[in-house]
């Protein structure tokens, strides 16, 4: 049998962590974003995005490497036109897969 100390831990684990995410979606269901909020918040996925991309782009062995025996980074290169010229994120993603491969394979 679980002891009632154990059981209001798991239910307020549970509010702890749903709470942050239902809550918004309640509240921004019922009102309107001025433009310019929309606009901004549209832009948070790109940030985050880049900020969790770029350091496995660009370091390498500890330190920087801009070189072009950089796999990352020189894969990236075709996702990044592709993704800008087609928003397509499957085919962004094929293009990183075998990129990378064939990198691997020659370098």
């Amino acid at each position: 049998m679980m002891k009632p100390d154990m059981f209001l831990i798991i239910i307020g684990m549970s509010l702890v962590t749903q709470l942050p995410r239902v809550l918004p979606l309640v509240v921004l269901t019922r009102i309107s974003l001025p433009p310019l909020v929309v606009r901004w918040l549209k832009q948070i996925p790109i940030a985050v995005l880049s900020a969790l991309l770029l350091p496995s782009l660009l370091i390498s062995e500890g330190a920087v490497n801009l070189s072009l025996y950089n796999k990352a980074l020189i894969a990236a290169i075709p996702c990044i036109i592709l993704a800008v010229k087609t928003k397509n994120l499957f085919l962004t993603v094929l293009t990183g897969i075998v990129f990378s491969a064939l990198l691997q394979i020659v370098l």
